[in-house]
């Protein structure tokens, strides 16, 4: 268990002993693990009769790859759980509101599989730094929904929605502080220094992103400035940190962060093309933000530099917020100007990159698994292929 565990989960137990270390657990956390351990074990005895799955573009491409990490983000959810005691009583309910499980864990499955060592339990550091990962991305998750104004996150109201945007604010923040609190209890500054720039990164990904909102005023290299910096740093930290703490040597910790550098990148560019295309439903949040909020991605880009000038003008108008937005209009124009397979094309360009990173170590075993990960983004970017018609 963590520090955090001697500020009582809650209230009924306790659990610490004369030398400071977490001791035996008693009352509520106990029947909580129990039912964990009863779970664990029933789905392990459910995937011993499922024959694999060729990934596919369904809602539950991930599951193939993510089944092997079944016992780390176990692992990890209980871990994340123990943190709720860190927080004032006062704010504990909001913070658990974000701690959830029904999130895809990307970021904390590429530190597992950076450093992979086989399927048996995590070590407790790479539990931690996934943990400060995902605290990390929940913060900055809170953020954008209040600047986009979105109404669902994982298929539920948003913490903006659920709390307000003055609260919710705090909120981030307050996820924000605790990541950094759990990466400075490292024997090691690195891990703190490079969360703390990471987190630097982001927010000036998000900030520069959010001075451009209602203007057409962005190049093609401000585009990709903008997602290397809000989503692909913490993609390549992820897989850094997972790789170095592995113990793996210094070269391939450097292409590994390489990889999922240019992963992230396909990502974004992916989830900007799934806010037109996707299905909110089976992805889970609002979609059609980008052009309400007045935010220039890849696909409006692509898209206005098909349309005809008056059509342009329009376009511009729906932007900068003079005029309201046309998405059925929109939708039919990139379909009209095959606006979907040039972003796709992008998106492929970038996997290729990322797989091109690793091919100098083929035999190292987190290797396969983090190229598989390149699979999975291609299904889905399939999945929405089907939806659009291309």
């Amino acid at each position: 268990m963590s520090n955090c565990v001697v500020c009582s989960l809650a209230s009924g137990w306790t659990a610490s002993r004369n030398d400071g270390q977490p001791g035996p657990l008693r009352g509520n956390v106990f029947d909580y693990l129990l039912a964990i351990s009863f779970l664990m074990a029933s789905v392990r005895t459910l995937m011993s009769a499922v024959r694999p799955v060729e990934i596919s573009g369904s809602p539950h491409a991930f599951a193939a790859v993510f089944a092997q990490l079944q016992p780390h983000m176990v692992a990890l959810d209980v871990f994340l759980r123990e943190q709720l005691a860190c927080f004032e009583p006062e704010i504990r309910p909001m913070a658990d509101y974000c701690i959830d499980t029904s999130g895809k864990r990307i970021r904390p499955a590429l530190v597992f599989l950076s450093g992979w060592r086989g399927p048996a339990k995590p070590s407790a550091d790479l539990v931690k730094v996934a943990a400060v990962v995902e605290l990390v991305h929940l913060a900055s998750l809170v953020h954008d929904d209040i600047m986009d104004g979105a109404e669902l996150r994982r298929n539920r109201r948003t913490a903006t929605r659920e709390y307000g945007p003055t609260a919710a604010v705090l909120l981030g923040d307050a996820l924000f502080s605790h990541a950094l609190h759990l990466a400075a209890q490292f024997p090691t500054t690195e891990v703190c220094f490079m969360v703390a720039e990471a987190m630097r990164r982001v927010c000036a990904g998000e900030i520069v992103q959010t001075m451009r909102r209602g203007t057409t005023n962005i190049t093609r290299e401000d585009y990709w400035r903008i997602i290397d910096l809000k989503t692909a740093e913490l993609f390549r930290v992820s897989c850094h940190l997972g790789a170095r703490l592995a113990g793996s040597e210094a070269g391939y910790v450097a292409d590994a962060a390489r990889f999922g550098r240019h992963l992230g990148i396909a990502y974004q560019i992916y989830d900007d093309l799934a806010d037109f295309f996707g299905d909110e439903r089976r992805i889970g949040k609002t979609l059609g933000t980008d052009l309400a909020s007045g935010k220039v991605t890849l696909p409006l880009q692509v898209l206005m530099a098909r349309l005809p000038a008056g059509e342009r003008a329009a376009l511009t108008e729906e932007i900068c917020g003079r005029q309201p937005v046309q998405m059925a209009v929109r939708l039919r124009q990139m379909a009209e100007f095959d606006v979907f397979p040039t972003v796709t094309a992008a998106v492929h360009e970038e996997i290729a990159t990322a797989k091109t990173a690793l091919s100098r170590w083929p035999g190292e075993a987190p290797t396969p698994l983090l190229l598989q990960l390149c699979e999975v983004l291609e299904a889905q970017v399939a999945g929405l292929q089907v939806k659009s018609g291309a």
